[in-house]
């Protein structure tokens, strides 16, 4: 992964994820973005949520990471899902992103959580700063 790029992904940056719909259109929403083991990059949501649901049929996704202090400073990213995590270690995952991004773990427990991790096949940063 490029340094930069994991950069913006390790720092406390909000990112947005891009996921398919059954007839192509995209999805796209914000969540925490860390990478994970092998310059993946992980999201966690519940099962049935839509990008779950969307990530189960089409493994495709499109990533953008814009830095918290520096809007002109992003990533962008493309690939695939190629691993969940259920249970315990998805809780796990989704504690260590919520420390990163609040100073604390997640309050409650989210339903059938799953972690999804994605392995980026392109990326790139832009930085337009004046």
């Amino acid at each position: 992964m490029d340094p930069a790029v994991r950069e913006l992904l390790e720092g406390p940056n909000i990112g947005h994820m891009a996921t398919l719909m059954a007839d192509g259109t995209p999805h796209s929403v914000a969540l925490w973005v860390p990478v994970v083991e092998d310059d993946r990059v992980a999201v966690a949501v519940p099962a049935r949520s839509l990008k779950a649901r969307n990530m189960a049929r089409d493994p495709r996704v499109a990533l953008s990471v814009v830095h918290h202090e520096n809007p002109y400073h992003t990533a962008q990213a493309r690939g695939r899902v190629v691993a969940t995590r259920t249970g315990e270690e998805a809780w796990d995952l989704l504690n260590l992103m919520a420390r990163r991004y609040t100073g604390a773990d997640y309050p409650g427990r989210v339903e059938d959580l799953v972690a999804y991790e994605i392995e980026i096949d392109w990326e790139r940063v832009t930085d337009v700063s004046i």
